[in-house]
């Protein structure tokens, strides 16, 4: 049997021009930055520039230290479970609808899809505009029961807010991951269920959602890194990390401290601190649910 024919490009520099644009963004917008946090993270950087000064540990026995550090990271962790849990959730649920071809299910698919164009700014604004607790979605709960809906006093509000715009501008991406999964399981495989008298929820749980592990597997890496950066534009937008601190996110306490307090070498090392939690996170994860995928069907 015949080997099948390799795509070969046919200059051997071409690919390298081709990945080359990326790759110089990626190295300058990514890299340098985290390169240069780390190195900020043992010196005591002047705000204005005019050197700096080697500190060692210092910087990180300093931020360790920190009570609203461990605050801003406990809400991180919160959001990270809550909304990234939610962001996969809400798009397997209705992919599953998608699937399964409801009504109207065709053209949800195309508008499931548009959120991915709105910038995370624009998210922001427009949720908070929507549950405004004046003129909001919301407002009839205060006429009905007033002070019940109150993000602008109260934290937890704030945070379910912040937790829904979060949710919803995942949407798009997971719900495309997780519908190709479903409908790339055979068609037999329902109908073999089907007559072996399973319901459409049994079927849900022993066929659809074993056979799609790894697309819910990729969701869940992708959701629980990216809620990480992707909530500090919601955050700027929407609360200001107020009431109180409540929503001051870690990505958020970065910038505050460092653009705001012109504490360089303090953000940077929180910048350190936050890429190694995220590094081993992301490490936990293949460790103890990636060995446990079975990507053959």
């Amino acid at each position: 049997m015949s080997q099948p024919a390799q795509a070969l490009f046919g200059n051997r520099w071409l690919p390298v021009f081709l990945v080359a644009p990326l790759a110089l963004l990626i190295i300058i917008f990514f890299y340098a930055p985290i390169f240069q946090a780390f190195y900020w993270s043992f010196f005591l950087e002047r705000p204005f520039g005019g050197g700096s000064l080697f500190v060692g540990w210092q910087n990180f026995a300093r931020v360790l230290a920190d009570a609203q550090f461990w605050e801003a990271g406990r809400r991180t962790l919160m959001f990270m479970v809550v909304g990234s849990s939610l962001a996969v959730l809400v798009p397997l649920v209705l992919a599953l609808a998608a699937d399964r071809g409801l009504r109207l299910s065709r053209p949800a698919r195309n508008v499931l899809i548009w959120p991915k164009g709105v910038a995370g700014a624009s998210i922001g604004v427009v949720f908070a505009f929507m549950f405004n607790p004046f003129v909001g979605i919301l407002a009839p709960l205060n006429q009905w029961f007033p002070g019940i809906w109150a993000p602008g006093i109260d934290g937890t509000d704030a945070f379910i807010m912040l937790i829904a715009a979060h949710v919803w501008g995942g949407i798009p991406f997971n719900f495309v991951i997780l519908l190709a999964g479903l409908q790339s399981i055979p068609r037999t495989m329902h109908q073999a269920a089907a007559m072996d008298g399973a319901s459409p929820w049994r079927r849900v749980f022993d066929v659809q959602l074993p056979l799609i592990m790894p697309q819910l597997f990729l969701t869940l890496v992708l959701e629980f890194t990216e809620s990480v950066t992707s909530a500090f534009a919601l955050v700027d937008t929407m609360t200001k990390g107020g009431p109180g601190g409540a929503t001051t996110l870690l990505v958020y306490k970065i910038y505050v401290d460092g653009f705001n307090g012109y504490d360089l070498s303090g953000a940077a090392t929180q910048t350190a601190l936050l890429m190694i939690f995220v590094i081993f996170l992301t490490g936990a994860q293949f460790a103890f649910l990636g060995r446990r995928i079975n990507y053959e069907r």
